[in-house]
């Protein structure tokens, strides 16, 4: 039985050390977005849709290069949440929001 609640211990520690390490990073942009403006946006999805854009370049398929040619460039846009000038992927738009949800409802 000790081995066991042992075992358990290590295992549930191990996995709460896991979970923490893996977090999305998120600065604090409440300089950035006063709540006047934060009360605006009706929901995450629109807080996301209003952020600043960012497009970068990425490697094109092969199968691109066959349609397009070997000159062709491609690209993606999407949001930058946390405004660092870099595109964020869901989870860390999602983390922003929250933040600055729990720091201007209180």
């Amino acid at each position: 039985m000790k081995r066991l609640l042992l075992l358990l211990t290590f295992f549930l520690s191990s996995t709460t050390f896991y979970a923490i390490a893996e977090k999305p990073k998120t600065r604090d942009i409440s300089h950035l977005i006063s709540k006047e403006e934060f009360i605006t946006y009706k929901d995450v999805a629109d807080f996301i849709d209003k952020s600043p854009k960012v497009t970068i370049n990425i490697s094109p398929s092969k199968d691109d290069v066959d349609e397009y040619g070997r000159q062709v460039l491609k690209s993606l846009t999407g949001s930058d949440c946390d405004r660092d000038g870099k595109m964020d992927d869901n989870p860390t738009c999602n983390a922003v929001f929250y933040k600055l949800w729990l720091k201007y409802s209180l």
